[in-house]
């Protein structure tokens, strides 16, 4: 039997290609069919940021042709993830606007054509070595301009059998084709992943890069090489163009794509929609959910606090939406790669600000606060978030219990001792309240007047028991005189 040659498997990809329902699409209400482009929207934006996935890489692209109209392309270190994806997406709005054209599902593969020490003695293999097998096993997709895929196969005729070939023919072959792929280093980048077993050809070929005409002279030049004119059978070649999900509704719309930065006059619109009509006084305000998540538990969960005399946001749609992480990096670290960031959330209108709070009495973690106007850029934000520095848990994390995240407070400057003071007292009132996990209190590091307070409980009862309480009332009562704007509320199940 011909020697089989020692493979190694990484990340899965699922290419998934989409053609659009023009007909039904023009047909459909106007607000189904931005309810539908702010679903799809946001989608993409989360898997493009990872949410749900430790790993992996997602992007968009716009096909031409009359194979497909859009494609999907997914990375993940699991098919569990992949199928979890592609039932997730049948699940939005948009897509009873679409149908599956083509799809193909492979895993990214290295083999002993590579490098025989890899396999049988790995801790002898260069570094460098090493580095670019992991970067063929989890690959990135770049954030090159155009894409080609196609699948291919090795042939098996009589006279042309690549599996008939030793190892060694095989290996010189590939070892010359992998030689005039080199050429094409810093113009071309490519993920090669295996089929076989997965899909009806043996591999799925995939290639980036800016300029289309490289990516048709890469596959004309290897048309000529052994290992593809005598033993090399392709399928369909599709062709795309890559644009952030935020444009969809510019896509759907026949125009641009991406949009051009000079004719983004509102943000990012565009992925959202129009919007939610807000109204901005210049401090933080709350989006909350209950428990359960539903509507009714939300505003029941606000009235509740009403009647206390409690503001628990979106009383006039003035809401913005939090997400809140905390971090063991050192806070100065942490607030330049803060700074970093909040500078790239500003070219979008629906951010509102993202700072840093660090504990008041200097022990624990401190937290990154990010608001936004829509729900959908909250969660995309996310997940570029959870990539800074020392990250260690996201503020109302189910396993933390059920979560009071904001208790947001600005203080009048000559009371903030007097704050800081009633904090303590009530903090230890808390310690002997029944439900009660932690609470915790930190500052803004730019504004020592300006506080955050993160409250953990077993249930959203045990926290509604103390803002009924007394001492709660008393609280609230004695704050009218210190608080230089009313607080508010964010809660998260």
């Amino acid at each position: 039997m011909v020697e089989a040659p020692e493979t190694a498997e990484g990340w899965y990809a699922l290419h998934d290609f989409r053609t659009i329902d023009w007909d039904a699409w023009r047909d459909a209400p106007e607000r189904e069919r931005e309810r539908a482009l702010e679903e799809a929207a946001a989608f993409l934006e989360h898997r493009e940021a990872l949410a749900r996935s430790d790993e992996g890489d997602s992007a968009t692209f716009s096909v031409l042709g009359h194979e497909a109209d859009l494609l999907f392309v997914h990375f993940r270190p699991t098919l569990d993830e992949l199928n979890r994806i592609e039932r997730s997406f049948e699940g939005t709005a948009f897509a009873e606007y679409t149908e599956r054209s083509y799809s193909y599902v492979s895993v990214t593969e290295v083999s002993g054509y590579v490098s025989d020490d890899y396999f049988e003695d790995p801790e002898s293999v260069d570094d460098g070595l090493r580095r670019y097998i992991e970067g063929k096993l989890t690959p990135e997709i770049p954030e090159d301009t155009y894409v080609s895929f196609y699948p291919m196969s090795k042939r098996r005729r009589p006279e042309q059998n690549w599996y008939d070939l030793s190892f060694e023919e095989r290996a010189d072959l590939m070892a010359g084709h992998g030689d005039l792929g080199r050429e094409y280093a810093g113009k071309i980048s490519q993920v090669i992943a295996s089929s076989v077993g997965l899909d009806d050809w043996e591999w799925g070929v995939t290639l980036f890069g800016d300029d289309p005409t490289d990516i048709k002279d890469i596959v004309y030049e290897m048309r000529f090489d052994e290992a593809s004119s005598k033993y090399g059978e392709f399928g369909s070649f599709y062709v795309g163009r890559r644009f952030p999900p935020a444009d969809l509704p510019a896509f759907m719309a026949g125009e641009s794509v991406p949009v051009p930065e000079d004719e983004r006059e509102h943000g990012d619109e565009h992925a959202h929609g129009h919007g939610e009509d807000t109204h901005h006084d210049g401090h933080v305000h709350g989006h909350t959910e209950d428990a359960e998540g539903e509507d009714g538990g939300e505003a029941s969960l606000r009235e509740e606090l009403a009647d206390l005399d409690v503001y628990a946001g979106q009383p006039h749609g003035e809401d913005v939406y939090a997400v809140g992480l905390y971090s063991e990096a050192d806070v100065d670290e942490l607030e330049d790669a803060v700074d970093e960031l909040a500078e790239s959330f500003d070219h979008y209108d629906t951010h509102d600000g993202t700072v840093v709070y660090a504990p008041v009495d200097g022990d624990g973690p401190a937290a990154v606060v990010s608001l936004w106007e829509t729900q959908s850029a909250a969660d995309t934000a996310a997940g570029f978030l959870s990539d800074l520095p020392g990250i260690t848990e996201r503020v109302g994390d189910a396993d933390a219990g059920w979560g009071t995240m904001g208790m947001f407070y600005t203080v009048k400057p000559e009371h903030r001792e007097d704050f800081v003071e009633k904090f303590d007292a009530v903090g230890d009132a808390l310690a002997g309240q029944d439900g009660h996990r932690e609470t915790r209190l930190l500052q803004e590091t730019e504004d020592e007047n300006a506080f955050f307070i993160d409250s953990r409980w077993e249930s959203k009862d045990d926290a509604m028991a103390f803002f009924r309480s007394d001492a709660f009332r008393d609280t609230v009562q004695w704050g009218r005189d210190v608080l230089a704007d009313r607080p508010r509320h964010v809660f998260l199940a």
